[in-house]
């Protein structure tokens, strides 16, 4: 056969999985065959009734709520262009500059992150010194950090032991757990740095101290308006004027008309067959055979439905990588998006958000004010709020019924905040084993995945669970996925693990 008819011969591709990691990979299936001329025959599964995943925007009343993600950041350029090939970079709003900013609680009062926080590190000396979040021997503790040696070796090493080391406890625990928090809903005595923040182990590795680095950063940026600000680097962030669904609706558009789209479909196995091929059974019980599948599910549900169609004929690679999935741990999150009337609140809201740290011993981890970050959110003399519940710290409050945690957040944000009177509206959005926690040794363990993965060339994996649990990393793992699919003479390894691989959607 020539290899001009093997290159009209359909490629059948199933995608498994359509949230934004499956979309995208979708969609750059889509373009890939278009340029190269290569006939495809591609088939998505969805168990869920609708695309998306975990991000959908509501209209609730005259309130405009993301009950996921709301936005995504700028400096990873896959979601930025993709809209762009999408058509929708007129869309594209930036943060308010009115209100950025983040808050803390420091003994149950809600107190500013100092202005030029980098998350883990201060960029400026001033604002921490005058600060009543930490005490006079926290200050001294973190000021010593400009004196301290660099680290020895290149072991992983835990967020919280990171911190320890160069700023000591009382940093740690009233301030940088509880902003890492808000990103990945995560124990920082657990949480890999290197996979999550390397850029502070690259900061202490050439500047030593990373004050002075942070310093240094800061005066370099100083002129530009998207460093603004305390806690995240709000100004690089963006998301869509009438809301994130915008995009996945004109994603569907592009996909639906080229793919067979199976909605409420989940699929039950896919095996590995000796001929090339892979076989997949849907959850009805229909049977298709494909040239190659991607799993853009959740790894442990990946783990599933590879081990569902191993037997003992089957290549010991689908085992060893079923196994390998099944170490990347999951953390399950509520958020109770709300409406308030303004006068009915007691504070100000003149930030962003506030986080809490787990130390304050309260029920939430953290409040996003929404409308304060993006116009036209909520109706005027209103704003919309997205408390955060649960997590890996908190996740036996999970159990609770959607009653008891509305009745819990309506209790903490009346101490906290001085949120009083009947809401607009308040509702609860669940999302169980959603956020995948990397855990000290995650590069490691992606790295042995991929090794396993080269080895079964059926089998393709893309998804948040890997190098980054944002929307333009998810992007990134899907688009990704898809080149190697279709352009097969790329490497066949996940995305290198970029130092802002979680920075906050919500």
């Amino acid at each position: 056969m020539s290899d001009d008819s093997v290159s009209r011969t359909p490629l059948r591709v199933a995608v498994i999985g359509g949230g934004i990691s499956g979309m995208a990979a979708t969609h750059r299936l889509i373009e890939l065959a278009r340029e190269t001329n290569r006939p495809l025959n591609l088939v998505l599964y969805e168990a869920a009734d609708r695309l998306g995943g975990v991000a959908e925007t509501l209209r609730i009343g005259e309130y405009l709520v993301e009950s996921g993600p709301d936005m995504f950041i700028t400096n990873q350029p896959a979601a930025v262009q993709l809209c762009a090939r999408l058509g929708l970079s007129d869309q594209l709003i930036p943060t308010d500059t009115t209100h950025r900013g983040s808050l803390v609680l420091r003994k149950g009062r809600p107190v500013r992150v100092p202005d030029g926080f980098m998350l883990l590190s201060p960029a400026k000396i001033w604002p921490v010194l005058t600060s009543p979040i930490f005490s006079p021997l926290g200050k001294l503790r973190m000021g010593l950090e400009l004196f301290l040696p660099r680290k020895r070796g290149d072991d992983d090493e835990s967020l919280a032991s990171f911190v320890r080391r160069r700023f000591g406890t009382e940093a740690l625990d009233r301030l940088i757990q509880p902003l890492v928090g808000g990103i990945y809903t995560a124990d920082p005595e657990k949480l890999s740095l290197k996979a999550t923040m390397s850029r502070f182990i690259d900061m202490e590795a050439q500047h030593r101290s990373l004050i002075l680095a942070s310093r240094r950063q800061a005066a370099s940026d100083a002129k530009k308006p998207e460093f603004e600000g305390s806690g995240a680097r709000y100004g690089l962030f963006t998301t869509l004027r009438d809301g994130l669904s915008v995009l996945f609706d004109r994603l569907q558009s592009v996909i639906a008309p080229e793919c067979d789209l199976r909605l409420g479909t989940g699929v039950s196995s896919v095996s590995v067959n000796d001929d090339g091929t892979a076989t997949v059974i849907a959850a009805d019980g229909t049977s298709d055979v494909f040239d190659r599948v991607l799993l853009a599910n959740r790894a442990p549900r990946a783990a599933d439905v590879l081990d569902a169609g191993s037997s003992a004929a089957a290549s010991s690679e689908v085992g060893q990588l079923a196994n390998l999935l099944r170490q990347i741990h999951y953390a399950s999150t509520a958020i109770v998006v709300s409406g308030h009337r303004l006068d009915d609140i007691e504070h100000p809201l003149d930030a962003f958000g506030l986080v809490i740290p787990e130390i304050e011993r309260r029920r939430l981890l953290a409040v996003s004010f929404a409308s304060r970050k993006f116009p036209g959110r909520a109706p005027d003399g209103h704003i919309l709020l997205r408390t955060f519940v649960g997590g890996a710290m908190q996740a036996e409050l999970l159990d609770r019924s959607d009653d008891e945690i509305l009745s819990i957040v309506r209790e903490e944000l009346d101490a906290i905040l001085g949120v009083r009177g009947k809401p607009d509206f308040a509702r609860v959005c669940r999302y169980s084993n959603a956020m995948p926690q990397y855990h000290v040794g995650h590069c490691e363990r992606v790295a042995d995945i991929d090794k396993v993965a080269a080895r079964i060339p059926q089998i393709e994996l893309a998804g948040n669970a890997f190098t980054g649990v944002g929307i333009p990393d998810c992007i990134k793992s899907g688009e990704a996925a898809a080149e190697r699919i279709l352009r097969p003479d790329k490497p066949k390894k996940s995305d290198s693990i970029d130092e802002d691989a979680g920075r906050p959607q919500g």
